[in-house]
């Protein structure tokens, strides 16, 4: 769902390149794209295209070797480490598929966890999570422990971690990969149903046939760069 005409993402003619000893790696190459508030995008392409690379400058993990990126209006690049760090943290969510939960922590303080900065009165936060882990569907898991739920719910555990902030963003990372489909297909159309009911904007990076037929819109890359 796509709530009004504003640009949560702006890539301006951005290239990311790294350097093996004596080699560059152009990982991408002048990527220029905006993703408006509420879309539901999948960053499409091969092994290697560089989708994972966009991604994670999207999400201020890295920064371009050239080039202009804003997150909601902010330029990336103006901003201090601990700046992007406070950006990440309000504004974008992340889901990976590895799950990437915290072994020794329970379902509840794993989604708990990105609160823990944020000045919250106890109470109020714990029903925030709580309603959170209902609206994923795992609430009567709380207490378990990552080793002890199935790769659906710990997928579902790590959406509820990626919403709790309320970011404008959620970047997903092959988000099915280590998913049957049956499964997959429930955590997509869960994702789905958040899109539209909360207008959360989603990010994709996929080679997924199923989350690409679920998309908004699809950007495809090869070679580090958008294919038309």
């Amino acid at each position: 769902m796509i709530i009004g005409d504003e640009f949560v993402v702006r890539v301006k003619d951005v290239s990311k390149q790294y350097a093996f000893g004596k080699q560059t790696l152009m990982a991408l190459k002048h990527i220029t794209l905006s993703v408006l508030r509420g879309e539901f995008l999948a960053l499409a392409g091969p092994s290697g295209s560089g989708k994972s690379t966009l991604l994670n400058l999207i999400g201020c993990i890295d920064t371009p070797t050239s080039g202009n990126l804003y997150i909601e209006g902010q330029k990336t690049s103006q901003q201090t480490p601990d700046q992007l760090a406070n950006l990440r943290a309000m504004k974008i969510g992340f889901i990976f598929q590895t799950f990437n939960l915290l072994p020794v922590l329970s379902a509840f303080e794993n989604v708990e966890y990105p609160l823990l900065r944020v000045s919250m009165d106890k109470i109020k936060r714990r029903e925030l999570v709580s309603n959170y882990l209902e609206l994923v569907g795992v609430n009567e898991f709380a207490r378990h422990r990552p080793n002890q739920l199935s790769g659906g719910q710990r997928q579902r555990v790590a959406i509820a971690r990626a919403l709790i902030t309320r970011p404008s963003i959620v970047l997903a990372d092959e988000p099915t990969a280590n998913l049957d489909h049956k499964t997959g297909e429930s955590i997509l159309e869960l994702m789905q149903r958040i899109n539209e009911n909360m207008g959360t904007t989603f990010i994709f990076s996929t080679h997924d046939p199923r989350v690409m037929e679920m998309a908004g819109r699809i950007i495809r890359l090869d070679d580090g760069m958008l294919v038309q």
